[in-house]
């Protein structure tokens, strides 16, 4: 597995300088102590199943270990994972002393991607943790959307599209994280640039379980309703500076009742003598 890797980014390269120590030969298995491993500080998975890992824990205990971890060396009698947690912890379960292991001699840069190209073959991340991996790599890498692309095998408004969702608030992606809401309705909410308005909208997904449509209506609506007020405001022609602060004041307080969700239709008209406001607020919420 870490060899094809390998050829995704060119990992695999010898260190500047050869380990005073202990020297692996590649791809030998041996048995390491479990106390001695350490997890992948670069690990994108930031939620696992235990229930899925009982079952891996089974299978193991059933017909051992097929396939070993990939472990490196980073300090004498410490060592840390490369590729394989899920079979790490599912022998930790299995309350095994020692496990097989290939210990691979890796910077922390080619650490890092095999950590993230592992779980991305895989495809059991979630959206947030995969845009944040394509993050990772373009940065570690230093290389554009497409290449990264072409690396992996996936097109690149694939991958742009995944890394657009970073730019919800952070509330926003961590329901996502946690499945409160669907990568879809997280598409719908990258429309709406303001941050509090995005927090407003996700608590109303959740608390009124609005589907996708029903969120885009909603957000539609509400880019509407905005729209429709800025048209509607005459310009302030001939008036003095009191009344143009009275005249603001007013569409700054609507504006502020419009964004807590409710539907308000308003109308300003500027008269031969005055200054017309008509405004109607729905009795039931829509």
């Amino acid at each position: 597995m870490v060899r094809s890797f390998n050829r995704i980014f060119g990992i695999g390269d010898k260190p500047d300088s050869e380990p005073e120590e202990e020297v692996y030969q590649p791809n030998e298995v041996i048995q390491l102590d479990i106390m001695k491993i350490k997890p992948n500080r670069f690990q994108p998975r930031s939620i696992f199943n235990e229930e899925k890992i009982s079952e891996l824990a089974q299978t193991i205990k059933t017909h051992g270990m097929i396939q070993p971890i990939v472990v490196r060396k980073i300090e004498e009698d410490q060592y840390e994972l490369i590729a394989g947690e899920r079979r790490w912890r599912a022998v930790q379960m299995l309350g095994w002393d020692s496990t097989p292991v290939i210990v691979q001699e890796m910077t922390d840069t080619q650490t890092a991607s095999v950590a993230l190209i592992e779980n991305l073959q895989r495809e059991e991340l979630t959206v947030i943790e995969e845009a944040r991996a394509y993050a990772r790599l373009l940065e570690l890498h230093g290389i554009t959307q497409e290449a990264l692309a072409q690396r992996l095998g996936k097109n690149q408004s694939t991958i742009a599209n995944k890394l657009r969702l970073l730019k919800l608030d952070d509330s926003v992606q961590q329901a996502l994280l946690n499945k409160d809401i669907t990568e879809r309705h997280a598409r719908a909410l990258i429309k709406v640039k303001d941050n509090e308005k995005q927090l407003k909208l996700l608590n109303e997904i959740i608390e009124h379980d609005l589907n996708v449509k029903q969120t885009e209506e909603r957000i539609d609506k509400i880019e509407n309703k905005n729209e429709e007020v800025k048209k509607k405001k005459p310009k302030l022609k001939g008036v003095n500076k009191d009344m143009r602060i009275a005249v603001n004041t007013i569409r700054q307080s609507l504006t502020m009742v419009t964004d807590t969700g409710i539907d308000v239709e308003t109308n300003e008209e500027d008269l031969e003598d005055y200054y017309q406001f008509t405004i109607k607020i729905p009795k039931k919420k829509q």
